[in-house]
C-alpha cells in the first residue's frame, strides 16, 4: 500500500513538472478587437481587427486589423491632446464556444507618437484559458506629450502590432521523488534487518536502564526510612 501511493506520489510530480510553460492539451483561440477612440462617445467601441492563434503552446498568431479612416483619426489626435486613454476591449472565443472579454487602457498620445506599432500581451492560465489581455507601446524618444502640432504630423493610419503569449509559470516543485524513494528503501532494509543501529548503549538501553536506576533509588530511600 505504501509503495503504490509513493509511486503515484512520484508521477504526480512527474505530471506537473513536465507542464511547466505549456499545456497539457493544446488548443486554439480566437481574439476580437474593439477600441474607443471618440472623447464624446467614450462608450461607443469600433472593430479594430481579429487575432487567430491556432496553437497556444506554439505560441503562433495571425493577426488582420483594420486601418483608421480619416475621421477615427482625427478623434484620436483630439484624444491624445487630451490627455485621454485609449481602450480596447478583446472578447476571447474558444473551441466549446464559451467566451471572455477583457477591457485594457493606455495614453492615447503614446499610441499615436509610436505610429500605432504596438504589443499585444495574452496571459494564459495552465490550464489554456486568458487571465489578461494587455497593450504596451514604445514612444518616440523625442517626444513626450501630444500638441497640436507634432499631431497634425503624424498621417500613418495602420497598425503594426505583435502579438506575445505568456504562459503561467508555476511554482518550484520540491524534490518529493526522492525523498519518497529513500523513505521505502530504508522502510524495507529495517524490514528485512539490514539496517544497523550504531547508537551508543545508553541510547539503545535507556528505557531498561531508567526504571531500574529509580527502583532502586525508591528501595533504598525506602531502607533508610525503616531504619530510623
Amino acid at each position: 500500500m505504501h509503495l503504490r501511493l509513493s509511486y503515484l506520489l512520484i508521477v504526480l510530480v512527474s505530471f506537473f513538472a513536465s507542464g511547466w510553460g505549456f499545456l497539457e492539451h493544446d488548443g486554439w483561440i480566437n481574439i476580437d478587437l474593439h477600441h474607443a477612440l471618440t472623447p464624446a462617445r467614450p462608450e461607443h467601441f469600433s472593430h479594430r481587427g481579429n487575432i487567430s492563434i491556432p496553437s497556444l503552446n506554439a505560441g503562433l498568431s495571425t493577426i488582420v486589423q483594420n486601418p483608421l479612416t480619416d475621421s477615427e483619426l482625427e478623434s484620436l489626435k483630439v484624444l491624445a491632446r487630451q490627455n485621454g486613454f485609449y481602450r480596447l476591449r478583446a472578447t476571447v472565443t474558444y473551441p466549446n464556444g464559451s467566451s471572455q472579454r477583457f477591457l485594457t487602457s493606455s495614453k492615447a498620445c503614446s499610441l499615436l507618437l509610436a505610429q500605432f506599432n504596438d504589443v499585444l500581451w495574452v496571459s494564459l492560465d495552465p490550464n489554456g484559458y486568458v487571465t489578461g489581455i494587455t497593450t504596451s507601446q514604445d514612444p518616440a524618444p523625442k517626444i513626450s506629450e501630444c500638441t497640436a502640432e507634432n499631431t497634425q504630423q503624424i498621417n500613418e493610419k495602420n497598425f503594426s502590432s505583435d502579438v506575445i503569449i505568456r504562459h503561467a509559470e508555476l511554482a518550484p516543485v520540491p524534490d518529493t521523488g526522492s525523498f519518497i524513494q529513500k523513505f521505502e528503501r530504508e522502510r524495507e532494509a529495517r524490514e528485512r534487518g539490514e539496517v544497523r543501529d550504531n547508537r551508543g548503549f545508553f541510547a539503545k538501553y535507556w528505557m531498561y536502564i531508567v526504571p531500574v536506576v529509580l527502583l532502586v533509588f525508591i528501595s533504598g530511600a525506602t531502607n533508610q526510612d525503616a531504619a530510623k
